[in-house]
């Protein structure tokens, strides 16, 4: 599904982010009555994390580093990628990341980004984590700036 643009209505301010996690999908919000939608991937079951957040950072082909906790739950999976890995094709975070930071300036590690694995799109696989394809984040990425506010909504109790 490309990114499009949808009428969205809900007194939302022009210039923000919101991920409703059980739609699957990340608007960006253009007007009072518009907003560009992008189907996303979000975070497994107990690892998504609603919140209102800010961009802090932004990069291009991004470095990655398994978080800690991230190599406690599959060490198969991560630990071989402790020292970290550099940007490119098969780096898990993609083309683009958008690095969320909380209301005291600091690092959450929740990030919007890209992903290695496309097909994630519409499920719930990342690690906490909202994942878009990378040509829709390098698409979303040239049309925020660092400060730009990021509600992830809450998942409904299924």
């Amino acid at each position: 599904m490309q990114p499009r643009i949808v009428l969205f209505e809900g007194g939302y301010r022009p210039g923000d982010i919101h991920v409703f996690p059980d739609q699957f999908r990340l608007y960006l919000i253009l007007s009072e009555v518009r907003a560009l939608r992008y189907a996303v991937g979000i975070g497994k079951p107990g690892l998504y994390q609603s919140g209102e957040f800010t961009i802090g950072r932004k990069a291009k082909w991004p470095w990655w580093r398994p978080t800690k906790a991230m190599i406690k739950r599959d060490p198969a999976a991560y630990a071989p990628f402790a020292d970290g890995m550099r940007g490119g094709p098969k780096n898990p975070l993609g083309a683009r990341a958008l690095y969320l930071y909380d209301d005291e300036g600091r690092d959450t590690y929740l990030r919007v980004h890209g992903t290695n694995k496309p097909w994630t799109i519409g499920s719930a696989v990342s690690n906490g984590c909202a994942r878009l394809t990378n040509t829709h984040i390098s698409h979303l990425y040239d049309r925020v700036p660092i400060g730009t506010r990021v509600v992830l909504h809450e998942k409904s109790a299924v």
